[in-house]
């Protein structure tokens, strides 16, 4: 197929995409077990909270008071901390095949993610994804948080793209659903391979 002249844009979601989820239930099972935690209350106050500091209103250090450290521990919070962090690990293909489709069609590459800040720019330094986004839309930046449309908007507003500018890659079906309400085109992510097809259908493939 042909490549469709109008896509000037690619959004890419970041956790399940490009890079393992931040801080997800897998990781928090470890933490439970790792750390001897009572993983009931930790869920539950997990859920209370989260939400609050993926928008950033809240920073890590007081999440973990809310949720981890409202009771003495054996352990510490650079501890913690640092087992949050080395959870997050690069899926295999993604980062170096958007980075070739990116030089080879003159994109513009946008971030949409929902994560709170310490983490954002943790996996930003670490990964080096400075050297394939243009911006960085997390939802601790913007204080908005997918589903909200406004996340999206805002990105459009940020990389100054129309919604028929713009391909959206994300492992939520849901999240590309929203964003199609707006007219931006989507790619619910499963695997490398598949996603890796689809572009090739927008006319983004390489030799």
């Amino acid at each position: 197929m042909a490549r469709n002249g109008n896509i000037t844009t690619l959004f890419l979601d970041i956790g399940g995409v490009l890079l393992t989820n931040g801080w997800d239930r897998q990781a928090r099972i470890k933490a439970i077990q790792q750390f001897n935690l009572d993983g009931e209350e930790v869920n539950e106050r997990h859920h209370l909270t989260f939400d609050t500091y993926e928008v950033g209103k809240l920073s890590l250090e007081d999440y973990l008071n809310r949720v981890i450290f409202y009771d003495k521990r054996s352990f510490t919070k650079k501890d913690f901390k640092e087992f949050m962090l080395a959870q997050s690990q690069q899926l295999p293909d993604m980062v170096d095949y958007i980075k070739k489709i990116k030089q080879e069609y003159g994109l513009k590459v946008t971030a949409v993610s929902n994560e709170g800040r310490e983490l954002t720019e943790h996996r930003i330094k670490k990964f080096k994804l400075y050297e394939l986004f243009d911006s960085f839309v997390a939802s601790s930046f913007v204080h908005f948080r997918k589903p909200d449309i406004d996340i999206f908007k805002i990105a459009l507003d940020v990389s100054q793209a129309l919604p028929g500018n713009v391909v959206y890659i994300d492992d939520r079906h849901m999240f590309v659903e929203v964003a199609g309400t707006i007219g931006i085109k989507g790619i619910h992510h499963t695997s490398f391979e598949s996603t890796k097809e689809k572009l090739s259908e927008f006319g983004f493939s390489l030799k």
